[in-house]
């Protein structure tokens, strides 16, 4: 009997496909902007527009503590007209700046925690058909209270509430589809998943 065939290697890998031209759509003194790119397939005739919103990446925490409770908040988000239990969480915003820094700080700043232990759980693309927005999702163990510092909570975060969540009851409210925070998700059912197979 002849060896199986070993399967392929199933990942994502890096490609750029030729812009023959750019324009600057919208930008302004928040981080994001939006550009449309006219782009050719290699190999192929014809040409076709594309938009892009650039951003500089975000980082999410799921932030677990000794009793495998997670600190979650509830925010208002404008674009969603919804009030969302989400995970402390920031932007990229300064040049340079390393995504597990910036967990660090978000932590800090939103729910007001320090971590002694921190784990890189994935990252993802938000929305790739037009966003460039890359999430680092990070498991934080080991919490004691922390000061806000200079830190000051406005605009919607000034309204925001932070509470817990047992892991198990969380994983089930999102199964359940009562969760739409895509952030939320994916950092939740990574944990779930790494978990139960012994790899956390």
């Amino acid at each position: 009997m002849p060896p199986e065939t070993p399967e392929p290697r199933i990942a994502d890998r890096d490609e750029s496909w030729p812009v023959v031209a750019s324009q600057d759509l919208h930008s302004d003194e928040w981080v994001v902007s939006l550009r449309a790119d006219i782009v050719t397939r290699p190999g192929h005739d014809g040409e076709f527009r594309r938009l892009v919103l650039e951003h500089p990446g975000a980082v999410v925490v799921l932030a677990v503590d000794a009793q495998e409770r997670v600190l979650c908040l509830r925010q208002y988000r404008h674009a969603a007209q919804r009030r969302l239990v989400e995970l402390p969480a920031g932007l990229l915003d300064h040049p340079g700046e390393e995504p597990l820094s910036v967990a660090i700080r978000e932590l800090r700043e939103e729910a007001e925690y320090a971590a002694e232990e921190w784990v890189h759980l994935t990252s993802a693309y938000s929305s790739p058909g037009i966003s460039a927005e890359l999430v680092h999702f990070y498991l934080a163990r080991e919490l004691t209270p922390a000061g806000r510092g200079d830190f000051v909570l406005e605009h919607e975060e000034a309204d925001m509430e932070t509470f817990w969540v047992p892991v198990d009851r969380l994983v089930e409210a999102a199964l359940a589809g009562e969760l739409t925070d895509s952030p939320l998700l994916v950092a939740v059912l990574s944990y779930d998943a790494l978990r139960s197979r012994d790899r956390l």
